[in-house]
Parts: C-alpha cells; structure tokens; sequence
C-alpha cells in the first residue's frame, strides 16, 4: 500500500511513518512547503502538515488560515482530480470546542473561539462540501493531546513537578481528561487504510479511559519512582488566590486555573463502532507511564 504523508517530519509524522514501514506498507513523504505536485500512483493521502496551536498567543491570525485552510483545500482539491482512493485529515477536537461540558462526541455542534480551530474547521468544512467520486473516502480525524515518545509537552510539565517533590496544589479539583497515545493513534489510521468497509466521516481519536488530573500526578509517581503529593487545599481559597491574580500579578490567575483544572473528556466510540472493537490496543495510563519513562532517559 503506497502512502502518501505531509508533515512527515513532525512527532506524529516520524512515528506513523516508521509504524507503517513496519506493518509493511510504503509511506513516502510529501512537503508542502515550495512547489509540489501529489503523486497519482498512491492508495492514500495522510494530511498531517498545519500550523499547531500557539498557547502562548504569538502568532498571527493569518498565518492560521494560510496553512491549515487554504493550504488544505488545494491538497483536498489536487486529490479529488487524483487516482487516489483516501484522504485522511487530520484536524483536531479544538475545531469543535475550546471547553467540554460533559463528554465530547462528533455530533457537538462546533463552534471554535481560536483562531486555530477556527482554521481546522474551516478546512473541515470545505473538505464536507465536495462531493466524493465512487470509490473513494474522506477522513477527518479529530484527536485529543497526543503524547508519546519524544513529545513532551505539557505532561513533562506535571512531570517535573513531581519530579522535584513539589506538591500538586490543586487536589480539590475534579476533572477529567482525554489523552491519545501515540501507539494508539498509530493502530487506528492502519486499521482505517486497511478496513474498506469503513464509511467517510469524522472520528474522534482518544484513548479509552477519562484521567484527572491527580491520577495523571499518581501515574507519573508510579512511572518515575518518585512520590507525588496532592494537596487538597480548599478549592475557595484557591479560587479566591485566582482571582486576586486577576487583579496583581501572580503565577495564579482565573485564566490559569481555569487551565490546569478543566475537563476535557472525548468520546471514542464511533471510530471503535465503525472498526468493530470494544478497546485500543493500549490502555490511557499504559501509554502514559510509557512516555513518561521516556522523559528519565534523556
């Protein structure tokens, strides 16, 4: 099965086209960054390249709509004028929502306030507005925080925390969260190029268990050998520390807090649905404890 990859060199890149290499198919790798042209022998077009969300709010709107809609609606339209049987593109649940009540599944009306799931769902839906030739199928995948390996990212946060014995202040709040491991993202993209019977569509990618936070603070304990401590400071006195924050400057402020303790909870149960399944192949804190090992190695 020959494979066509944008983005290739990114953490998810690297790693699904190394898994893919191993389950025996050719991915090959595609830039999008000068002149290109999409080759017309593939079985199928994994959209990984964009503009990744920028938390600390430097970039500019433009550069948003540039990559991830414009730049995708001339791949998407390259492929329909194509052989190649799939396009798969990968948004991400922020084109739905910023914030979850409850557990979010592709049914949520979408309504992004950042720039950067404004621009995911844009692509989104110029991607749904075109219509299919037989035989061929349209993916948009959705995936929650995708961790393994080599991508730190805000678990290498929490992990230096209890790293360093600090204790993790905020233990009276509940929430729950959604992850991705990438070994489980890796799983799901074969099964979907493999799997003809599989419909076009959106699917959420998650793994199958909702962790909170102070889970993920006894998961990282147990992962590193060092022992977390959760502090169940009243959530008042918190809020209040918050809001003073607001008004002085300090590391706690409502916007921050808001952060570190919402819920984020996304449902997987379509994709596993459509595939036939009741579980991924590795569970949420398996994952977890397998990249956080691999922050101790460096």
């Amino acid at each position: 099965m020959n494979i066509v990859i944008t983005g290739v060199s990114g953490f998810v890149g690297q790693n699904l086209s190394n898994y893919l290499v191993e389950c025996n198919c050719n991915p090959s790798r595609l830039s999008l960054r000068n002149d290109w042209k999409l080759p017309n022998s593939s079985d199928a077009i994994i959209h990984l390249a964009g503009k990744a969300h920028d938390t600390a709010n430097t970039s500019a709107d433009e550069e948003y709509f540039k990559i991830n809609t414009e730049l995708t609606k001339k791949l998407f339209n390259e492929f329909l004028l194509s052989d190649i049987r799939d396009f798969i593109y990968f948004s991400s649940v922020k084109a739905a929502a910023d914030t979850v009540e409850g557990i979010l599944d592709e049914d949520h009306f979408s309504d992004p306030k950042t720039p950067y799931g404004k621009s995911k769902l844009y692509a989104e839906q110029y991607l749904l507005s075109k219509e299919l030739q037989s035989g061929k199928r349209l993916f948009i995948i959705r995936p929650c925080m995708i961790h393994g390996p080599g991508n730190k990212g805000n678990l290498n946060l929490l992990y230096k925390i209890v790293e360093k014995g600090i204790p993790w202040p905020l233990a009276s709040f509940q929430n729950h969260r959604s992850f991705l491991s990438i070994d489980n993202l890796n799983f799901l993209i074969l099964q979907i190029l493999k799997n003809k019977n599989i419909d076009s569509g959106i699917y959420n990618f998650a793994d199958d268990d909702f962790i909170s936070t102070n889970q993920l603070v006894e998961i990282i304990s147990k992962a590193s050998g060092k022992k977390g401590r959760l502090w169940n400071i009243p959530a008042g006195i918190i809020s209040f520390t918050a809001k003073m924050g607001d008004k002085i400057k300090l590391p706690l402020n409502s916007e921050r807090l808001k952060k570190l303790t919402e819920s984020y909870a996304v449902s997987n149960k379509k994709i596993k649905s459509a595939l036939k399944i009741t579980g991924l192949p590795v569970s949420a804190e398996e994952g977890l404890i397998k990249t956080i090992k691999s922050f101790q190695a460096k």
